[in-house]
């Protein structure tokens, strides 16, 4: 059992340094997103402060606590995005999935390790999209290690529900044996769901009431939401358990899916 169990960490640890060698391998993509960051920060500034030149607050929200949601969203985005449905795409036209499921270790604990990495890895290469946006706009960040503990929790919390939730829409691939489409929605919907762009105070009632039931909002706008002071710490052990609720649940649901889609699975290439 113990050595069953050092052999499989062992192997994940050397998935996890793959990681940032895929990153070095590719900077170039490493500098052009920084740049196309910076300025996405100057357009998404400028954007709402026309939008509140005419008002004080929207949604309950002032300017400054808007505008510092937003940018810390784009800072820590890296926990809504799990690159699961690209990963299965490239998989079944290559052939890999055949390779990778004959691997002695459990494929969907293999890509969950590997989403982990990259999260940690998107949000230290954040730092100097943080900075210019501390240097030009004044970012601020809470000094309370407990605002802290709880944002990692959700944070954690939350990308667990959308990489269980993406693995099931990449399983669904499995039969249609072409998954471009499917992740071309799923990103759209939670690019505006999930509250990365407008905070989700701020959207109409009923609206706000499909945005809390869908997943999206798991790992970024909750998260955020703590750093940014909208919602207050007294408020997360009943966060964390409706993100522990959404997690036994599609976490179930990603096994069995999983498991029913393996017997159809189709190899494209090879």
């Amino acid at each position: 059992m113990i050595s069953t169990l050092k052999r499989d960490l062992r192997a994940y640890g050397a998935i996890v340094a793959t990681v940032p060698k895929m990153f070095m391998a590719y900077s170039i993509w490493v500098w052009m997103s920084w740049f196309v960051q910076i300025i996405a920060v100057v357009i998404l500034v400028a954007f709402w402060r026309a939008v509140f030149s005419n008002t004080a607050t929207v949604g309950g929200l002032d300017l400054d606590t808007t505008i510092n949601y937003l940018l810390l969203g784009m800072i820590f985005r890296a926990g809504q995005n799990t690159d699961v449905l690209y990963e299965i795409g490239e998989m079944m036209r290559d052939g890999r999935i055949g390779i990778t499921l004959l691997r002695p270790l459990d494929m969907q604990a293999t890509y969950y390790v590997i989403n982990l990495a990259n999260m940690g890895l998107n949000t230290l290469l954040s730092i100097p999209i943080a900075l210019f946006a501390w240097l030009a706009y004044g970012l601020s960040l809470p000094n309370d290690p407990l605002v802290w503990l709880a944002f990692l929790v959700a944070l954690l919390l939350g990308n667990a529900v959308m990489f269980c939730f993406d693995w099931i829409i990449g399983c669904v691939g499995f039969y249609s044996t072409e998954i471009w489409g499917l992740s071309v929605l799923r990103y759209g919907f939670g690019l505006f769901f999930s509250g990365a762009l407008i905070p989700l105070d701020m959207m109409p009632d009923w609206l706000r009431t499909i945005a809390s039931v869908l997943p999206f909002s798991q790992a970024l706008y909750l998260p955020v939401s703590i750093l940014a002071g909208i919602n207050p710490v007294s408020a997360m052990p009943r966060i964390w358990l409706i993100q522990l609720g959404y997690l036994v649940v599609f976490l179930v649901a990603s096994r069995l899916v999983f498991g029913r889609a393996l017997r159809v699975v189709t190899v494209q290439g090879g």
